[in-house]
C-alpha cells in the first residue's frame, strides 16, 4: 500500500525510527510516530495499521476503528473498502459493515458506483450493496465524469453509468477521463480519446498521462513535456522527469 505523498492536505505523513505518525505543515509532530504504515488524512479518517492489522485514527491520533482487518483503504464519498478474511466489502466512518465483505476484489466509491469483482468478471453496484451493472467485464476502472473504462477480452473500451458501451472496446489499453479526454494506449504508443470516441490526440507518445489543468505530461524521444488537449506540443520535450499541473 503507497504510504507517501505531497502537502496537498494540511498533514503529511512521516517516518520516524521505524513509526509512522503525521507532522503539520509547520514541521510539528501532530500524531506520534506509532504505526506500521499508514495513509493521508481523507473525510477525517486516515488508515493506519497496527499489530498487524489495518484501522483508522482521527485527527486527535485517537483510534476512530480499531485495527481488524486484513487490508483498509482511504475513506471516499462516505465508504472505505476493507479486506476481512478473504472477502472485500465496506464500512462507514462509524466502522460499521456497510456492505458485507463478500467480493473478490472491489475499488472504491466514486461518482456513486464501485466496481467489484466476483470470479473473473467485474461489475458496478451503489451504496446499498445492489448490482447495478452485471458481472461481466475482464477488467474494469472506477467512474469518472460519467463514463468507467471497461475491458472485454484484450480490449479496452468505455461504459456509461447503465451499464451501456459508449466506445466500442478497441484499445489495448486506456484510462479514465480527465477533462473531457482519457488516455489509450494502440500498438505501444499514447494518445487521448474524448467522451465520443474521437481519437483527440493520436496515438504517438511513449508515454503519457491524465490532462490537468489543459496540459497532459508527455514523453517523446526520451524526454518529458506537455501537450495541450488538441495533441499540439505545449511544452516541448525536454525534461527528464515531469509531473503534472497543480
Amino acid at each position: 500500500m503507497r504510504r507517501h505523498g505531497i502537502f496537498k492536505r494540511d498533514w503529511q505523513n512521516i517516518k520516524l525510527d521505524g513509526k509512522w505518525g503525521y507532522i503539520d505543515k509547520t514541521g510539528k509532530i501532530v500524531i506520534k510516530p506509532q504505526f506500521e504504515e499508514v495513509w493521508l488524512f481523507q473525510e477525517g479518517l486516515a488508515n493506519i495499521k497496527l499489530d498487524g492489522k489495518w484501522g483508522y485514527v482521527d485527527k486527535t491520533g485517537e483510534i476512530a476503528i480499531k485495527p481488524q482487518f486484513e487490508e483498509a483503504w482511504w475513506f471516499q464519498e462516505g465508504l472505505a473498502r476493507i479486506l476481512l478474511g478473504d472477502k472485500w466489502g465496506y464500512i462507514d466512518k462509524t466502522g460499521e459493515i456497510a456492505i458485507k465483505p463478500q467480493f473478490d476484489d472491489a475499488q472504491w466509491f466514486q461518482e456513486g458506483l464501485a466496481g467489484i469483482r466476483l470470479g473473473e468478471k467485474w461489475g458496478y453496484i451503489n451504496k446499498t450493496g445492489e448490482m447495478v451493472i452485471n458481472p461481466q467485464f475482464d477488467g474494469a476502472l472506477w467512474f469518472q465524469e460519467g463514463l468507467a473504462m471497461i475491458r472485454l477480452g484484450r480490449k479496452c473500451g468505455y461504459i456509461d453509468k447503465i451499464g451501456n458501451i459508449v466506445i466500442e472496446p478497441q484499445f489495448d489499453d486506456a484510462r479514465s477521463f480527465y477533462e473531457g479526454l482519457a488516455k489509450i494506449q494502440l500498438d505501444d504508443k499514447y494518445g487521448y480519446v474524448d467522451k465520443n470516441g474521437k481519437i483527440a490526440a493520436k496515438p504517438q507518445f511513449d508515454w503519457a498521462w491524465n490532462f490537468q489543468e489543459g496540459l497532459a505530461v508527455i514523453k517523446l524521444g526520451g524526454k518529458f513535456g506537455y501537450i495541450d488537449k488538441t495533441g499540439k506540443i505545449a511544452i516541448k520535450p525536454q525534461f527528464e522527469e515531469a509531473g503534472s499541473f497543480n
